[in-house]
This record gives C-alpha cells, sequence and structure tokens, in this order.
C-alpha cells in the first residue's frame, strides 16, 4: 500500500529509544523525511544513521521539551532543518510503577509535565504552520491505561488520560483546517524499558529472573484480561501511527485507538 507520504517532513519526539525509535523508521521506509528527537545526541545520531542506512531520509533534533524555551529551541531546529513540519508525533514520556499510595504531589506534577505539557508545547508550536499549510497530522501517543486505569501507575495514566481528552478538544479546535489530531493508545509493548519494569516488579513479587517465566506471570495474574496472551511488538504501534499520519487517513479525526491485546475492550 502507497501510503503517500514521500516528502513528508515529521517530528517524532522521543525518537531515540522504545516505540519511538521503530515509528521514525517506519515513516523513514514510506519516504517520509525524519526528525529524530531526544536529549542524549549519540542515541539520536544512532536512529538517524538507522534510518539514512535503510535509503530514508532523517536527521537529529534535540532537546528538553519539560520547559518553555526548551520545546521552542525543538521547533526552531526542526524549520531550520527542514523548514517546518507536516507531521508531529508526540510520543515522548516517561513512566515509572509504583502503587496509588506511593505517588506523592511531585510524582503527578512530573508527569503532567513530561507527558502532557510537553505535547502541549510543540503543538502550540507547530500548529500557526501547519494551518497555513492547509494540512498536517498531529498523533499523541498515550497509554492504554488512560481509559483503563489499573491499581499502579495512576499518575502517569491520569496524565495520560489528560492527553487523550486534550486531543479531542485539539480535533474540534481544528475543525475545517487539513489538520487532524488523533491518540494512539499502546498497552504493554515489548521495549527495554517495558523489560525493565516486569523484571523489576517481577523480583518485587519473588516470581525469580526467568524472563519465560515472568510473561506467563504476568498474563496469569496481572494481564489475565487480555485477549491476546502476550506482549505487543514495537512494530505493531509504528504501522499504525505510520497510516494514520498519512494522507489515507484523512477522515479519522479526534480518535483514540488503542493497540493493546485487548486490555481495553470498549464498544468505542
Amino acid at each position: 500500500m502507497n501510503l503517500q507520504l514521500v516528502g513528508k517532513r515529521a517530528l517524532v519526539t522521543g525518537a531515540s529509544a522504545g516505540i519511538g525509535v521503530v515509528i521514525g523508521e517506519a515513516l523513514g521506509r514510506e519516504g517520509a523525511r525524519v526528525l529524530v528527537h531526544g536529549r542524549d545526541v549519540a542515541r539520536v545520531r544512532a536512529v538517524v544513521g538507522r534510518i539514512n542506512s535503510a535509503g530514508g531520509e532523517a536527521a537529529p533534533i534535540t532537546g528538553d521539551l519539560a520547559t518553555d524555551d526548551g520545546a521552542t529551541a525543538v521547533y526552531s531546529q526542526a524549520k531550520k532543518v527542514f523548514g517546518g513540519v507536516d507531521i508531529l508525533i508526540n510520543n515522548a514520556g516517561a513512566y515509572e510503577a509504583r502503587s496509588w499510595f506511593e505517588t506523592t504531589p511531585a510524582t503527578w506534577r512530573m508527569f503532567f509535565e513530561t507527558d502532557v505539557l510537553s505535547a502541549v508545547r510543540l503543538i502550540l508550536a507547530v500548529v500557526p504552520d501547519l494551518r497555513q499549510a492547509g494540512w498536517g497530522r498531529i498523533i499523541n501517543v498515550a497509554t492504554g491505561m488512560a481509559t483503563t486505569p489499573q491499581v499502579v501507575m495512576a499518575d502517569y495514566a491520569a496524565a495520560k488520560a489528560a492527553m487523550v481528552n486534550a486531543t479531542v478538544s485539539l480535533a474540534k479546535a481544528l475543525a475545517g483546517t487539513g489538520v487532524t489530531a488523533n491518540t494512539i493508545s499502546p498497552g504493554v509493548i515489548h521495549t527495554e524499558s517495558v523489560e525493565r519494569v516486569l523484571r523489576e516488579t517481577a523480583e518485587r513479587l519473588e516470581w525469580g529472573d526467568d524472563w519465560e517465566i515472568i510473561q506467563r506471570r504476568w498474563f496469569e495474574d496481572m494481564l489475565s484480561d487480555k485477549t491476546v496472551k502476550r506482549l505487543g511488538r514495537v512494530e505493531e504501534v509504528a504501522d499504525l501511527v505510520t497510516f494514520v499520519a498519512s494522507p489515507l487517513a484523512d477522515y479519522m479525526n479526534g480518535a483514540n485507538l488503542r493497540v493493546d491485546g485487548g486490555k481495553s475492550p470498549s464498544v468505542n
């Protein structure tokens, strides 16, 4: 399928690790010009090298989105390198596994800063240029827990729920401009950081350190309601993001698309 992404300029935040890396690679394979964002210069450059070596076109963007000035600097770099962006994928964020009563006001503030306001800052910077161009995509990466909260990670999930809510409002605010806004909500996806969290939890629960046993216990004890009995693959998220970023998805707007193995079943 031709996704008609050749020449489109895509800024992927948090693209130096995990899902963001594979999103950048998928966009590059479809002919998009990819701006790889992260805070670790070496890791960002490594991802850029992988995309370029595979025949794509990518450039590095570094900066901290946790401040207004940092976000402004990131978009200024994007305009300097590619003249702007057509597609903004707000993938940058953080998460930590803790129970409700291990959270603090500081952790709640931190997640709203890193997982909500970082996206808001870039949206405010990018939207004027997208509206002027008459076409654009804004894709915010949230989590299935935004709509199906669990007993753990309440601070993180609430921040992502705010992102889902804000995306719907944004889609309405951009009505008729040619710019769409959607949310992608992954479930438990097998990345290095997710494996680390699962292993840490397994250690706390005294499950041992055998990875196969840890996964089985998670699906028996923690994720028994998942209809797909395995961890998700990063490619499964990246492929959906790439489609939603394409002109073929013009009629998708204000949606929250879950990729979570059925963890959050819903009629919506």
